[in-house]
């Protein structure tokens, strides 16, 4: 069974994009075949995963519009084997525009996905959708195409504030488009040990959410910050740093989320 994971959070600068590339890829090299799909227009996760997406390219913009299935617009990502990716290109940026009179426009990712995986002769074992730092239509599409969602939380002070609004927003998708839909995890990043503040905000998000918060909190790192400008994620640009470890130790609990979700 695929696990179709949303990263969302509509607080831009919480390691979103940088969560979404680097758990998949870490992943991908436990031996697992991942795929990814940038639906965020600025495309960070496709320059990431050093995939084209110059203007032009067969994208999720073609997917959402129905103009291509979703099988034709995935890329093999050069750096690790059995990783994927459906990058975006700046066209996207119009598809929320071109979306509100759609029918079903809600849907169109989770049609595009259901169609893929009927019919691709070997589904990946995890897909990862990487939404825009907005709660608008693109957003809407990851999380009624997705089963779990997952939550990246920068240690700072206002990020109780947006994860309750975001939550709500998770409730009604749940209420009225996506029944299945759940917040499988929750992962602090941008975690500076050296503040008293990053302690005491991971304290309180652990005391709201309880087991759903990662034990593994995602440090502040130059590494993880330049690995982009290289097309590259942290876990191939840097295997060693305290970046890249700490996203396989996240990888590996959310790996192990699985057998639990299906008790």
């Amino acid at each position: 069974m695929t696990r179709v994971i949303t990263i969302a959070n509509q607080k831009g600068g919480v390691g979103k994009t940088t969560s979404t590339v680097n758990i998949a890829a870490a992943i991908a090299q436990a031996g697992y075949r991942v795929l990814v799909i940038d639906l965020d227009p600025q495309g960070n996760a496709s320059t990431a995963l050093g995939v084209d997406h110059r203007e032009g390219t067969p994208s999720t913009y073609e997917v959402l519009t129905g103009e291509l299935p979703l099988a034709d617009v995935i890329q093999a990502c050069p750096d690790i084997a059995g990783l994927f990716a459906a990058p975006a290109t700046i066209d996207l940026a119009g598809a929320e525009i071109e979306l509100v009179s759609a029918e079903g426009r809600e849907y169109r990712l989770r049609t595009a996905l259901e169609g893929y995986l009927a019919t691709c002769g070997e589904p990946p074992a995890f897909i990862f959708l990487d939404c825009p730092p907005s709660l608008g239509l693109l957003t809407l599409n990851g999380l009624v195409g997705a089963k779990e969602v997952l939550l990246p939380i920068q240690c700072e002070y206002y990020a109780l504030e947006g994860l309750s609004q975001l939550l709500r927003t998770v409730d009604m998708v749940k209420a009225h488009l996506n029944p299945d839909l759940v917040v499988s995890a929750i992962l602090l990043t941008m975690y500076d040990g050296r503040t008293r503040l990053a302690s005491q905000v991971a304290d309180e998000v652990r005391r709201h959410f309880g087991a759903r918060v990662l034990t593994t909190v995602i440090p502040r790192s130059v590494r993880v910050s330049e690995a982009p400008s290289y097309s590259q994620t942290v876990v191939t640009y840097d295997p060693a740093s305290s970046g890249a470890v700490s996203y396989r130790e996240a990888a590996h609990e959310i790996l192990a989320l699985g057998s639990l979700l299906s008790t």
